[in-house]
């Protein structure tokens, strides 16, 4: 993960994903003040949620990627599919239900999410297959 590309484009997506997050439409409000999710009440609440769980992530794949070649692929690959699952589950929960009527932008920043774990586990899993021994 030495690509200065992936970081910025990483960081900008970070940046998007707080944004919807913390803007939904009126009935996500609702919802977002009666569930008590203070955490995606402002854009600097929810920039440091995302943000930390993208930098734990970029932390996990590192420490994973220094594990060695076999092992750490076979890490990094099972969260690269855990991150997928979570990424399809929250697909199809974000737009059935009541979280239909959140705003297309609170969906978006909700599915975006496990998405950026995807890309930074897809991401440490290709570092390390295509590492030369």
């Amino acid at each position: 993960m030495r690509n200065p590309f992936f970081y910025v484009l990483l960081l900008v997506l970070v940046v998007l994903d707080a944004w919807l997050l913390a803007h939904p439409n009126l009935i996500g409000r609702a919802g977002v003040f009666f569930f008590d999710y203070d955490y995606l009440e402002t854009f600097p609440k929810a920039l440091a949620t995302v943000g930390v769980v993208i930098a734990l992530a970029l932390i996990i794949a590192n420490v994973v990627a220094r594990l060695g070649k076999p092992l750490g692929a076979i890490i990094l690959t099972a969260l690269l599919a855990i991150a997928g699952y979570w990424l399809f589950d929250s697909f199809m929960l974000y737009n059935s239900g009541v979280y239909k009527l959140t705003g297309a932008g609170f969906r978006a920043g909700a599915i975006l999410l496990p998405g950026l774990l995807a890309l930074v586990f897809g991401q440490g899993a290709l570092d390390i297959l295509s590492r030369k021994r």
